[in-house]
């Protein structure tokens, strides 16, 4: 078994544990009061429409029996009759249909709302990288699967009442059908009270046995298919998003091959559940064919007998078809309570997961963080920070080499290292998304602090709003966004301000950065830590973008990485880092 596959099965919960989350989230969701008041209402329907229901299986009775003494009147009379309980049970199919989509709908806004909101706690979605499978294709699971989970949770639901509610209203027909019925074999006479009843489930359970048995493996392959279908959707996602440097390359074949893998994944997954659900339509369409004289054949004793009128046997088959569609619930949802399984598991796996971001596995070693407020600087003093949390071997992680190991307010740092050593893996671990290592981190207030990245992120929004991403700036008015525009060489999108557009796409990467260092710059902040923003931009961009932040007179600038023109403008103190090699060097450096 792979390591991933083995890291995924540490999140997924039991049946119960899964329902006891999912629970739990959504008696703390904004939504529960409004599910509560569609579930009472459908619950009233529900009553109303068994009741509809009870009275007309009673309507077969007089009805048959009309037609059986070809009495005309009584037969007419028996129409309008019939015709008050279809229009009835009608309208109340009707109100309940609206109240199915709109309750779905309720459970699926709980439930992409409670995950989302799980999901973008801060530093939780970096954590979760690093836990192999469960963190791939995180859109699948807050899109696609909540949205199965909350259709067929509410159908399941709603459908398993509503079987309950029948099986309650009309096994008492068939218990008073058959309630003092006795065989006749020769001069012996046998008595079976409730006969009707005893058959009909007997009939019912074997359904549901051989449906277990025939389509065990449903939930299993659903799940591993709509982990295939995220595969193939990411693969189709990624190589549109990357299509000018595909083709530039000219590796458009390249992609072509990784694409059709990812269909060919999906297919064989397709193929294996569509075995499965030909076996088991051998068992749900035989048994549902074989319904169709079960009752009759059930029935057909008394009625030979003289004990059961032809209208009583209608009733007989009446009674029996619903009681065997409320015995055989589960056989008839088999299908859809594999896929329900499927993603109950992938959701609830998935939250699971993000919620243990929060603490350290057992054994797993973090960095203490604390903050800094009487010395009100950065101190990383014995820091060790780890790429693998397991200790794996050579090249392992970084560590500060320097004896001294703090930062001031108002100092400008250069933080760059030796051959191997991950700068960008220092820098997470500063920013408090990267937490496995050795050591402590003593930082300034949270709030007092920007990180720049390397690869920045620009979303799609106003161009107004991406200058004062991610809160807003009260203060900033146009003529100040303008003015920032033209500093850092974007005279061009002066007059874009409240242009809607996918910027990552329009603009070169020199253009990005500029964007990016804008925003922080605007944003005024005490300490501003830069991932190697500098790294392969043209002179004349470094060159702007320095000017702008040498304007930064109270802030702290921290640069992490090698830019001989940061070095040149500020003639920052140094710090080096050093690549973290075998476990005995780390096991040095923690004693």
């Amino acid at each position: 078994m792979t390591d991933s596959k083995v890291m995924l099965q540490a999140y997924e919960l039991p049946l119960g544990g899964q329902l006891r989350m999912m629970v739990g989230a959504f008696w703390t969701a904004p939504v529960r009061n409004r599910v509560l008041v569609l579930t009472a209402a459908l619950l009233i329907v529900i009553f109303a429409t068994t009741y509809a229901t009870y009275r007309l299986n009673e309507w077969n009775g007089p009805f048959y029996d009309a037609l059986e003494r070809r009495d005309m009147p009584e037969f007419l009379n028996q129409l309008v009759v019939f015709a008050v309980i279809a229009l009835s049970l009608t309208l109340l199919n009707v109100i309940q249909t609206w109240l199915n989509q709109i309750t779905a709908m309720r459970m699926r806004e709980g439930l992409a709302r409670d995950l989302s909101d799980v999901w973008l706690v801060p530093g939780r979605a970096m954590k979760l990288s690093r836990a192999g499978a469960i963190a791939a294709n995180p859109d699948q699971r807050l899109h696609e699967d909540t949205r199965i989970l909350a259709e067929n949770t509410t159908a399941l639901a709603i459908g398993l009442v509503n079987s309950t509610i029948l099986l309650a209203s009309f096994i008492g027909v068939l218990w008073a059908i058959s309630s003092d019925f006795t065989f006749h074999f020769g001069a012996r006479t046998v008595f079976i009270p409730g006969y009707m009843v005893w058959a009909t489930v007997f009939y019912a359970l074997v359904g549901s046995w051989l449906s277990n048995v025939v389509g065990d493996r449903l939930p299993r392959l659903n799940a591993e298919r709509y982990a295939r279908e995220a595969d193939l959707r990411a693969a189709l996602m990624r190589a549109n998003e990357n299509m000018k440097p595909i083709s530039l390359a000219r590796g458009e074949a390249n992609e072509r091959e990784r694409v059709h893998l990812a269909i060919d994944n999906v297919l064989e997954m397709l193929r294996q559940v569509a075995w499965a659900l030909t076996n088991l339509t051998w068992v749900s369409a035989g048994f549902g064919w074989l319904a169709l004289v079960a009752p009759i054949i059930i029935a057909s004793p008394m009625y030979f007998s003289g004990d059961l009128s032809f209208g009583g046997l209608m009733m007989a088959v009446g009674a029996f078809n619903q009681v065997n569609q409320a015995l055989r619930w589960y056989v008839n949802n088999f299908g859809v309570i594999a896929d329900w399984r499927a993603t109950l598991t992938r959701v609830s796996s998935f939250r699971n997961a993000l919620l243990s971001m929060d603490a350290p596995a057992a054994g797993e070693k973090v960095i203490t963080y604390h903050e800094n407020p009487t010395e009100g600087g950065i101190s990383v003093c014995g820091l060790s920070v780890f790429a693998n949390p397991d200790l794996g071997g050579p090249g392992n992680g970084v560590q500060v080499r320097e004896g001294e190991c703090f930062i001031g307010q108002g100092e400008r740092v250069m933080i760059n290292g030796d051959p191997g050593a991950d700068r960008h893996l220092f820098f997470q671990a500063l920013a408090h998304i990267w937490p496995w290592g050795h050591g402590e981190i003593g930082l300034p207030p949270a709030g007092s602090m920007i990180f720049v990245p390397q690869e920045g992120y620009l979303p799609t929004a106003k161009l107004r709003d991406v200058l004062t991403y991610p809160h807003g700036l009260p203060g900033a008015d146009d003529d100040m966004l303008a003015e920032m525009l033209e500093r850092v060489g974007l005279r061009r999108l002066v007059h874009r301000l409240d242009d809607v557009e996918r910027w990552d796409r329009l603009l070169d990467k020199d253009e990005e950065v500029s964007l990016l260092v804008a925003n922080a710059v605007l944003r005024k902040p005490d300490w501003l830590v830069m991932d190697d923003v500098l790294e392969g931009l043209e002179p004349h961009t470094n060159e702007q973008l320095l000017a702008v932040l040498a304007d930064l007179t109270g802030s702290t600038l921290i640069y992490i990485g090698r830019s001989e023109d940061f070095l040149k403008k500020f003639s920052p103190r140094l710090f080096h880092l050093a690549p973290l090699a075998a476990r005995t060097e780390i096991r040095n450096v923690e004693a």
